[in-house]
């Protein structure tokens, strides 16, 4: 039988209720698909912070950095300030372990609503590839009041090292600034990973940018794309001004297959994305290094007031597990998930209370669980 070991970051809120049943669920997998996980589970969330005053060290990071793929819950609470526990631990994590693609399936399963009317699961089923390191994401900004003023503000990467000196000179009270960037080589490999994608689906791949306004950034990105296109000849292409392709996604969801987008971009349409395909309970999202460790997590947050209520959508987390057992070669366990997932949702049974139901969220984990086995 293979082994898995695979770390677990329930994390705040709903977290450790979702994680629980997307462990149940991939338990369940390696049962039927003869393999076994061991579950390392790390504390780290707001509970850890208060009590240690730690984010995350650099010790856990190196560990975290030698196993192929981390479950994560969910992090954010109303104790800590908003910000801290998402930038010092989720971002920190995927900086650290370089994870430069953020994957999100945005597919309609039978018998899920969708606000789009007349659309149908064969018109929604394609994949949104995000740059998940760069662009306005990096976190370097500030604020300046009048007056002259010196700030020096550096990016540290895997790829690179960048430091910007900036000598501001400014006659208004006060401003705030936020600097992005992207780099020929975060923005090839990101494009690059789409279009492998692509060449394996439908191979159409859209582009998702703003060029025509922030021209220096996004251009370049038009022009990495353009090139990295020609070594792709069977894949169709087009570009998408941000703006526009959020209407395509209401009108004609059916005209994608693959998207690839800055991360700023990309962070946008995929809320709309999970949207038309059921909400965020149903969203699950993948955080890649294709050569090193991954991270998978629903999409939603941590939704403090439903914590230790039982009742919350676990689907979006279970699916994520599907994503993780795809990263690490479980392909036919991962899709019997997805299936299993829509099963239950057809049946109409065992179902939470925002897809009109009363049953927990341990109810429905079970039910797909069992469903697994019997597919």
């Amino acid at each position: 039988m293979t082994q898995y070991k695979i770390p677990v970051m329930p994390g705040d809120g709903i977290g450790p209720e979702i994680i629980k049943e997307g462990r149940k669920v991939l338990d369940a997998a390696g049962e039927r698909f003869g393999f076994d996980i061991e579950w390392l589970e790390y504390p780290h969330g707001a509970d850890h912070y208060l009590k240690t005053g730690e984010l995350i060290s650099e010790d856990t990071l190196k560990e975290l950095s030698q196993y192929r793929a981390i479950y994560f819950g969910a992090i954010g609470d109303e104790r800590i300030k908003p910000g801290v526990l998402e930038k010092g631990i989720l971002l920190t994590i995927r900086f650290y372990l370089d994870e430069y693609v953020n994957l999100r399936p945005v597919k309609l399963l039978e018998g899920v609503w969708t606000p789009l009317k007349d659309k149908t699961p064969k018109d929604i089923d394609f994949t949104v590839v995000r740059e998940n390191t760069e662009d306005f994401y990096i976190g370097i900004g500030g604020r300046a009041k009048k007056g002259k003023s010196k700030k020096t503000l550096e990016v540290a990467r895997n790829l690179y090292n960048i430091k910007f000196g900036l000598d501001i000179d400014s006659d208004s009270d006060e401003i705030g600034y936020q600097l992005g960037l992207i780099s020929k080589e975060g923005t090839r490999r990101v494009i690059r990973y789409a279009f492998e994608l692509a060449k394996d689906s439908k191979k159409h791949l859209s582009s998702v940018d703003k060029a025509n306004v922030l021209s220096d950034i996004y251009g370049f990105w038009r022009e990495e794309f353009t090139s990295i296109a020609a070594e792709y000849p069977d894949v169709k292409t087009d570009f998408n001004f941000v703006d526009a392709i959020t209407m395509w996604f209401v009108k004609n969801p059916e005209w994608f297959d693959t998207v690839v987008a800055p991360n700023m971009f990309g962070d946008i349409i995929t809320d709309l994305g999970a949207m038309i395909q059921g909400g965020l309970g149903l969203a699950p999202g993948g955080n890649i290094n294709p050569e090193g460790t991954s991270m998978f997590e629903p999409i939603h947050g941590s939704a403090p007031k439903y914590k230790g209520q039982n009742k919350v959508n676990p689907i979006a987390t279970i699916w994520a597990g599907s994503l993780l057992l795809s990263q690490i070669g479980e392909k036919e366990a991962a899709d019997a998930i997805v299936k299993a997932i829509e099963q239950n949702i057809v049946n109409g049974e065992v179902k939470t209370y925002d897809m009109g139901g009363s049953n927990t969220t341990s109810d429905v984990g079970s039910d797909i669980a069992r469903l697994l086995k019997e597919i």
